[in-house]
């Protein structure tokens, strides 16, 4: 959880995650302002990972939570060990055929390197969980005001209880 300083830090960034637009998987610019009053859990994906099954895992987190307020955004990337080669559209197909996936994906985009997007230079910079980000399938929990309040590596599923837990609380905080 964070500490009123790392609050302090995030409430000063001028709307933070909310003030990017991104592109969805199929072309159209979204504003992240559109999120406001939502629990996110942004994650970088990837499709030939040895984490590429956690898209099963976040599906399952998004069908059971998505009523009550969360939402996952999922970030194709192609950063680590060239995991991530295909157009948009062969990601979508991807995704749809192999996971089902019905949780919101965006454009490719580099979350790393000279070429980061700006969203992952806010994330990896400016947020209170500063640091690179280490491999596919990342995940950043963000609060329904905008903060991130939590960061998992890689190998810590969606489905983890520390996770879930961490989800429901700020699910509840929306009550």
């Amino acid at each position: 959880m964070l500490t009123a300083q790392q609050k302090e830090k995030t409430s000063v960034n001028m709307n933070g995650i909310y003030s990017f637009t991104m592109k969805t998987i199929d072309g159209k610019d979204k504003p992240l302002a559109d999120y406001k009053g939502k629990v996110l859990l942004v994650v970088n994906v990837a499709s030939f990972c040895g984490y590429t099954p956690q898209y099963k895992d976040l599906e399952e987190v998004y069908r059971t939570y998505k009523d009550k307020g969360l939402v996952i955004l999922g970030f194709p990337a192609n950063n680590f060990g060239q995991q991530e080669p295909g157009s948009d559209e062969e990601i979508k197909t991807f995704c749809d055929t192999k996971y089902n996936v019905t949780f919101d994906l965006f454009s490719k985009i580099s979350v790393k390197g000279d070429d980061q997007h700006p969203l992952y230079q806010y994330i990896t910079k400016d947020s209170p969980f500063p640091g690179a980000v280490k491999w596919n399938f990342q995940k950043y929990l963000v609060d329904q005001y905008g903060n991130i309040v939590a960061m998992y590596p890689s190998k810590v599923k969606p489905t983890d209880k520390e996770v879930i837990q961490q989800i429901e609380s700020l699910l509840n905080d929306q009550s």
